[in-house]
């Protein structure tokens, strides 16, 4: 149960101001069809976290405990940093007709959007730290639902009032206490 509570709250604070969210917005805004966007989104989403999480299951097949805690460590580490730079929504991520209609446009604008992105990386290495798979995108799919739904239906009424900045500060120390705790935790392998 805790890797699905922490990877739902890292996740869900990770995602306050990140490019898809900006990318939620965008989208509402232009077909304002909220259904079709939110369950593009769900299924964009669990298709991703689902293939990053597998990434991360596998990565503690090959790597050894000493090694897998000490590139976890500084991979939240960097995480943490990485989460104090503001994220900026490319202008090519929603360009176009939307050939194929509302939820396949999202589908696709937001899968393409979270490759590589900071939910994308926090997944594969919250997969890697724990050894529970499906609570971990189980737990990163709802964070990015949480962050990213209310957006879809409420605009920009919500990122107004939601201070990006401290919240990107609340995930940067999360992040960075998780990278303290796996370098300085003892050597037994991944966490159950």
């Amino acid at each position: 149960m805790e890797a699905f509570l922490v990877s739902t709250s890292i996740v869900a604070l990770a995602e306050m101001g990140d490019k898809t969210q900006l990318l939620s917005l965008v989208l509402a805004a232009r077909f304002r069809k909220p259904w079709p966007i939110v369950l593009g989104i769900l299924a964009a989403t669990t298709a991703n976290h689902a293939l990053a999480g597998a990434v991360g299951a596998w990565v503690t097949t090959v790597i050894g405990p000493q090694m897998l805690r000490w590139i976890l460590g500084l991979s939240f580490i960097a995480m943490a940093v990485w989460m104090l730079i503001p994220d900026k929504l490319d202008d090519d991520e929603t360009g176009g007709t939307p050939r194929f209609g509302v939820f396949g446009t999202t589908l696709v604008a937001f899968f393409l959007a979270e490759m590589g992105d900071k939910t994308q990386i926090a997944t594969v290495m919250l997969a890697a730290q724990y050894s529970a798979y499906f609570w971990v995108v189980a737990g990163t799919t709802l964070g990015m639902m949480l962050a990213n739904a209310p957006v879809v239906w409420l605009g920009e009424r919500i990122t107004r009032r939601v201070p990006i900045r401290a919240v990107h500060v609340v995930s940067a120390v999360i992040f960075l206490v998780l990278g303290l705790a796996a370098l300085f935790a003892p050597a037994a392998g991944p966490l159950a």
